[in-house]
């Protein structure tokens, strides 16, 4: 079977001639999945990328960096296909939830004792959430981490998922599941900014709409950083 970009592994593409792999980075609907992938082929340059807030005042925020707890989250991504983009797996956050109520966010969550890596805690915590198998992820690699004014430290961790794959949220923590484009995701011009008051500061964030939804916060903050990392 003739190979497309949709179905080369991460090491394939790497070891594929700049031949075999020009024609996906010149089709406009795989332009950027390959842009992901040429990003992901040095996993040491990647992940020594910084991992930024729109506004750096926010470090400020973070009263004790010392007791920040580790987390990760997956930035799943969908493989194209003839018929569709590739695409991101989002949640909207239960309004239940003591953190971040309502609010869109990548699979993910706080590392377990049993967790022997923040690839192991985003998959997990994929497949707690969303019912994404850990088995059907292909993790290409890691950013570097972002501290939250909230207590945490995230290392989000990307992975290529095929498409198509039947998703259930965790009726406790997930309200809805959606998939924005990457192509949108990855565009750095798509993102505005604006402002939201915290602890009586007027700090400075990215934002990103989508179909109802808005995208914004630590969310907005690691795909703008990764959108200007695989851009550049």
């Amino acid at each position: 079977m003739k190979k497309t970009l949709s179905n080369l592994s991460l090491s394939e593409y790497k070891n594929a001639s700049r031949e075999a792999t020009e024609p996906f980075e010149k089709s406009e609907q795989h332009r950027t999945f390959a842009a992901l992938l040429r990003h992901f082929s040095d996993p040491a340059e990647s992940v020594n990328k910084p991992t930024e807030h729109a506004d750096p005042r926010i470090h400020q925020d973070i009263l004790s960096p010392s007791s920040l707890r580790a987390a990760a989250v997956l930035i799943a991504v969908t493989k194209p296909t003839m018929t569709d983009v590739s695409r991101v797996v989002l949640t909207l956050r239960s309004e239940n939830l003591k953190s971040h109520a309502g609010q869109v966010s990548l699979p993910g969550g706080t590392c377990d004792a049993g967790d022997d890596s923040a690839i192991a805690t985003a998959l997990r915590e994929a497949e707690e959430e969303v019912g994404l198998a850990r088995s059907s992820v292909e993790v290409i690699g890691q950013m570097s981490e972002i501290s939250l004014p909230s207590g945490y430290r995230i290392t989000p961790i990307v992975g290529l998922i095929d498409a198509g794959l039947t998703l259930t949220p965790c009726i406790d923590e997930v309200a809805d599941i959606f998939h924005p484009p990457l192509d949108l995701l990855l565009d750095p011009s798509a993102y505005s900014r604006s402002t939201t008051h915290y602890r009586g500061a007027d700090r400075t964030i990215f934002e990103l709409p989508y179909e109802g939804f808005r995208i914004w916060g630590a969310t907005a903050a690691i795909l703008h950083s990764l959108a200007r990392q695989v851009r550049c």
